[in-house]
């Protein structure tokens, strides 16, 4: 049964790969959330721009991580179910963006919880690699943010600042799992 649960182990390029795209997401999502937050107080073009692209994004980097973990015959199941996750939520924040800060709020929580489950998945199928657990905490923790969006939708006074920490928290959490991998490279 832990057999068909495990992925293979990646070869060291593949490694090197994943980490350097760890890096790309956490400085990306630091540059994003920081842009957000500063337009957050209302639903403009800049904020509506920025949320559209944090998902397309997201797309490109399931992407580079496809490549290479088709090779290793990865768990390439959840990062396909993460591209089409991702791009049906870029045309949704065009929609919502036309609509409001809580239609915003209710697609981006869908995401978050569906993205945060898919999320886990490939964590713990990677879970023999160095990195994964924090992937694993955040795709938990990503789950029961994407409720807590709706939830806000529902609130006299919405904002999108809460989508700003959600961005950031999951750069850090990349970030470590960039650390991580990088630590198991130099003692592999």
């Amino acid at each position: 049964m832990d057999s068909v649960l495990t992925a293979p182990a990646p070869a060291a390029s593949d490694t090197a790969a994943l980490r350097r795209l760890y890096f790309l997401r956490c400085a990306f999502a630091a540059i994003w959330a920081a842009l957000l937050f500063a337009s957050a107080h209302t639903l403009g073009p800049l904020s509506a721009t920025l949320l559209v692209i944090y998902p397309l994004f997201d797309v490109g980097c399931a992407v580079v991580d496809l490549r290479s973990t088709r090779a290793n015959r990865g768990p390439v199941r959840g990062l396909y179910a993460n591209v089409a996750l991702s791009a049906l939520t870029t045309a949704g924040l065009v929609a919502a963006a036309t609509s409001g800060i809580p239609a915003v709020l209710w697609v981006w929580g869908a995401w978050a919880i569906t993205a945060g489950l898919v999320q886990l998945i490939v964590g713990a199928l990677r879970r023999g690699m160095a990195g994964q657990w924090p992937m694993i905490a955040s795709g938990g923790i990503s789950t029961l943010a994407g409720a807590s969006f709706i939830v806000q939708a529902g609130k006299d006074d919405p904002s999108l600042s809460a989508l700003a920490g959600y961005a950031f928290l999951g750069g850090v959490f990349f970030l470590v799992s960039a650390l991580r991998l990088r630590r198991a490279e130099k003692q592999g």
